[in-house]
């Protein structure tokens, strides 16, 4: 029987339960076996997806008041207050080892988390492309990154989870807008201690989930070592993770601006898909593209894609036809893969900012 690395870090540094599963796979060789890493973080934090504009999405002032730190990880998705209520389940495993198409690979991955809850008596169910729903409420999502040579995909067992801090920490336009916030995540989010008289304590839920994980994936889940150079790589990345260049590495206050006159504009346009959103802002120049940022909470493989399409977007006209044709050619010539959302959504995106 196939044998996957259980590596149980039990209660760890914030950064330290992000960094910890990126060092793995930055640090993952043709021998490295498949790991499942088990994590909680020892103090409340904000992480936010590889591909968001921190500046839109999180209330710095709010959380630095409250001494809540903000990380970027490199999986995508959105922005999340996290803390000890939550044990993080990580997936660090050889390209081998997980399907190939992005939306099979969650499925496979929700599904010893759906029958470890199902298994407490909750009817837990996968919600493509990457939720799982308990009776229309949402008891967790996942999230997926290709790192270093790895394939990695995220999720977590929601012993509880603090909806009023979560409303409190995202950037909205009013207060009027963070209650309703609040009032959706009370109405559609849930937790074990929602649905359980009485919530069993976290060795029985992760036995639990580890026994589904064996029997999910045919292997046998044994208790391995921490190694060297994983925690070498980790050290890096806890100090990586804390700069405030990788924080605001897609802020577009960072870019440099320009003096905008007669020929120049300045678009900018958010699209809902069933992918994430997209948020798009571009600087047209006598109709042409002269730069655009993209950033948003959908997943993409590979990570490299958003800025590879921006980069081929600059210099072409600005008509959302010709952004569709060329973001198109793209997927087909690198192979991407976005659940959820397809090049349509890019140029409907463009669109809706020229029109905004």
């Amino acid at each position: 029987m196939k044998r996957i690395r259980l590596l149980d870090l039990g209660t760890v540094p914030a950064v330290r339960s992000q960094t910890c599963y990126h060092a793995a796979a930055h640090a993952l060789a043709d021998g490295t076996p498949d790991t499942v890493i088990l994590v909680n973080p020892s103090e409340p934090y904000v992480c936010i997806g590889f591909h968001q504009d921190i500046a839109k999405e999180v209330d710095r002032d709010y959380c630095a008041s409250r001494h809540l730190p903000v990380y970027r990880r490199e999986v995508g998705g959105g922005a999340v207050y996290l803390d000890q209520n939550q044990v993080f389940v990580q997936w660090v495993f050889q390209p081998s080892s997980l399907p190939a198409d992005v939306g099979e690979r969650f499925r496979l991955f929700v599904e010893p988390l759906v029958l470890a809850y199902q298994s407490l008596g909750i009817e837990a169910r996968f919600r493509p492309v990457n939720d799982i729903h308990v009776g229309g409420k949402k008891i967790g999502g996942t999230g997926a990154a290709r790192i270093g040579k790895a394939e990695v995909v995220v999720g977590s067992l929601m012993f509880d989870f603090d909806k009023a801090a979560m409303a409190r920490v995202l950037k909205v336009s009013s207060e009027k807008m963070r209650d309703k916030v609040y009032q959706g995540l009370q109405q559609y989010m849930t937790t074990l201690r929602d649905q359980l008289a009485k919530v069993p304590g976290r060795s029985e839920v992760t036995d639990l989930y580890l026994r589904k994980c064996s029997e999910v994936l045919g292997a046998e889940i044994v208790p391995g070592e921490w190694t060297e150079e994983e925690e070498a790589q980790a050290r890096r990345l806890d100090r990586l993770f804390q700069s405030r260049d990788w924080i605001e590495e897609r802020s577009a206050s960072r870019r440099p601006g320009i003096k905008i006159h007669e020929d120049v504009r300045v678009h900018e346009s958010d699209l809902k898909t069933p992918g994430g959103l997209i948020r798009v802002t571009a600087r047209l120049r006598e109709n042409r593209i002269d730069d655009i940022s993209i950033s948003g909470d959908f997943t993409i493989f590979p990570r490299s894609a958003v800025s590879d399409i921006e980069d081929i977007l600059r210099g072409v006209p600005a008509d959302p036809q010709v952004v569709l044709e060329v973001v198109r050619g793209k997927y087909q010539q690198d192979h991407v893969q976005s659940p959820g959302l397809e090049p349509e959504n890019w140029a409907e995106a463009f669109s809706a900012a020229l029109n905004g």
